[in-house]
Formats: C-alpha cells, sequence, structure tokens
C-alpha cells in the first residue's frame, strides 16, 4: 500500500510540475482551497515554479485567480446561506462581538481571508452580512495575491535543493 502511494504522490508531482498541467492544476487547487473545503494550494503553486522558475508570475497569478474565485465563491454562500435563514427564522447572533468587528472594518476585513483556518469562513461569512461584494472581492484578491507571494518565495529560500534531487 505505501509503495503504491508513493507512486501516487511521485506521479502527481510530476504531473503539476508540466507545464502544460500545471497552471491547471493551480487554479482547481486553488479554487477548492479557497471554498470551505480544507486544502492547501501553496504546494502546488510551489511545485510548478520549483519546476520552472519562469513560472513564478504566471503560478501566482492564476492561483490568486483561483482562489479568489473560490472566496468569491464562499462569498455567494454566506449571503444565500443568509437569506434562507433570514426567511426561515428570527435569530440572534451567536457571536456579536465577532459580527460587529466585521461589520466595524467592512469589505477591508477580506483582506485577512489568506489566513489559515479562518480566512475561508471570513469570507462567507461577509456573505451573510451582505458585504458590499466588489470591494469585498478587492480586498481578497490583494491578500491572496501577496500570500501567494510571500509564500513561495519563502519556499523557494528556504527548502534546500538537495530534498529535489
Amino acid at each position: 500500500m505505501e509503495a503504491w502511494l508513493g507512486h501516487f504522490v511521485q506521479d502527481l508531482l510530476a504531473a503539476l510540475a508540466l507545464p502544460q498541467v500545471g497552471l491547471v492544476a493551480v487554479f482547481v487547487i486553488a479554487f477548492i482551497s479557497a471554498t470551505l473545503l480544507p486544502m492547501g494550494s501553496e504546494p502546488a503553486v510551489f511545485l510548478v515554479v520549483k519546476a520552472d522558475p519562469a513560472m513564478f508570475w504566471p503560478a501566482v497569478l492564476v492561483a490568486t485567480l483561483g482562489n479568489t474565485l473560490g472566496g468569491i465563491t464562499s462569498w455567494w454562500v454566506g449571503y444565500g446561506a443568509e437569506r434562507a435563514y433570514e426567511g426561515a427564522t428570527h435569530h440572534t447572533p451567536k457571536h456579536p462581538r465577532a459580527l460587529a468587528w466585521l461589520e466595524r472594518f467592512g469589505p477591508k476585513a477580506c483582506l485577512l481571508s489568506w489566513l489559515p483556518v479562518v480566512g475561508d469562513p471570513l469570507c462567507a461569512v461577509a456573505g451573510w452580512l451582505r458585504l458590499p461584494f466588489w470591494p469585498c472581492v478587492a480586498y481578497m484578491a490583494l491578500g491572496k495575491f501577496l500570500r501567494f507571494i510571500f509564500y513561495t518565495a519563502a519556499l523557494l529560500w528556504l527548502i534546500p535543493e538537495s530534498w529535489f534531487q
């Protein structure tokens, strides 16, 4: 079983390193990881860039686009969930301080959508609170773009070349 898994991982990494497959894989993984599914997209971006350093900016931009579209999907899920919940019952917020914080910062809070664990739900809560859509998208995109630049550059700098030989 371990040998099969090892071969599967090697084949997956080899496929991600191919330029014709790499950017599509980065987009799909970045999109899925920005929804409420627990997944990280940084390894896919890193592997594409590690395979071809000239792909740094294309990979970062494609990952940012996919991740932002995933955040937009979460925003719409939150918006739809709030409308359905509001129509079904009258409610009082369970965490009024957290909601007040988000309402106070408004769309700027979506700049933190890149954070692990809280970033994806943050996009959904922004939709739930009906924060303005386009400013939320702009802040999501900026935060995610800066994250991909930072993480990819840091991984390239920190991981020794000997790990890939």
